[in-house]
């Protein structure tokens, strides 16, 4: 049995159905991303799993324990939300300690619990702070803090990154993945940030309109998206997606055949610029994005867009003609309503 088992869950807000029967089973240990775009319901399920909305069907079951009707504080989960919460009168101490003191735990384990979590999170420096004093990466880390004090069987992430810039984004990222390794704790993680979605997760759950698209590891929904919204979804620049019949030389390629109506697409890197009158494809240079390690090439062909993604820089300008080559092997195959086809089909 999973450790944590959704079976049929579903969430109404009047007539609107947002969450719409979903199951999924998470082991022991497992980092889990819940990544979609805004409005798709992941947040939503989150807060379903915490119990911080009410379950209006299915059920939830933890280790074995039917949790649907239990209150969120009985759940033996933790959360660490996007806005930190903290206590802006209390110190770091404080803030880390509170749910424990108010579970009357002694003020020795306390301490213990505390001392290490702040070692663990590198802000043993930081304890007798109140949280103006720290950066948003430092107060993020206290709200991982106070979590991790808690011991609880699940952590979850509720786009705990979204408010910190760029760099911090990164770095907190890394942190992130490696206490992940360090306490080998199940968790279940909410971003719209597909890179964290990525690099984080042992498996991608893709949310749309409150059902799962796809659930896989990062590689297998980029290699093997089981439809057009996953294949655009997973993957920066996004996909390529060419309708067949604007292309029918390649409708047939991979010993897949497109039904009318149907798509073609090839990740940008395996799209590759060749000189003038080279190439299956003619096509202008409309931009070039030089992003220093890579290179991205917009091109238009006969009304086609393309973008090709090359470690080599270029002196293309926008203009240009240029020849287009793409890698067979490479191509996915959609049917009219989106569902990848699979080679031979």
């Amino acid at each position: 049995m999973a450790f944590l088992q959704l079976r049929g869950v579903e969430k109404f807000f009047g007539p609107h159905r947002a969450i719409k029967g979903v199951d999924l089973s998470i082991e022991p240990g497992e980092f889990i991303v819940f990544v979609g775009p805004s409005g798709c319901g992941k947040s939503t399920l989150l807060r379903l799993i915490a119990g911080l909305e009410h379950i209006d069907g299915g059920s939830l079951h933890l280790d074995g324990r039917d949790i649907t009707r239990l209150p969120s504080a009985k759940r033996d989960l933790a959360m660490v939300f996007q806005s930190y919460a903290l206590y802006p009168h209390m110190s770091v101490f404080d803030n880390m300690s509170f749910a424990l003191k108010l579970a009357g735990v002694d003020k020795a384990t306390i301490k213990d619990k505390v001392e290490h979590a702040a070692k663990t999170l590198n802000l043993e420096r930081y304890l007798h702070r109140t949280p103006r004093e720290l950066s948003g990466g430092q107060r993020q880390r206290v709200a991982i803090g106070r979590a991790i004090v808690r011991s609880p069987k699940v952590f979850l992430f509720d786009e705990p990154l979204s408010n910190l810039d760029a760099a911090l984004r990164g770095q907190t990222r890394v942190e992130i993945a490696k206490l992940h390794r360090e306490l080998g704790a199940t968790t279940i993680y909410v971003t719209h940030d597909q890179v964290e979605a990525m690099t984080l997760a042992d498996r991608v759950v893709v949310l749309r309109d409150g059902a799962i698209e796809q659930v896989g590891s990062p590689l297998e929904l980029y290699d093997r998206p089981a439809n057009q919204f996953v294949a655009q979804f997973i993957g920066t620049p996004q996909m390529n997606l060419l309708a067949a019949e604007a292309v029918p030389q390649f409708g047939t390629d991979g010993g897949s055949r497109v039904p009318p109506g149907g798509s073609v697409g090839v990740r940008p890197e395996a799209v590759f610029v060749r000189p003038r009158g080279a190439g299956r494809l003619q096509a202008r240079v409309e931009l070039v994005e030089a992003l220093g390690a890579d290179t991205l090439i917009h091109a238009e062909a006969g009304g086609v867009q393309l973008i090709a993604r090359q470690s080599e820089r270029t002196q293309l300008r926008p203009g240009d003609e240029i020849g287009v080559d793409i890698d067979a092997s490479a191509l996915h195959f959609f049917d009219r309503d989106g569902r990848a086809l699979r080679p031979a089909v």
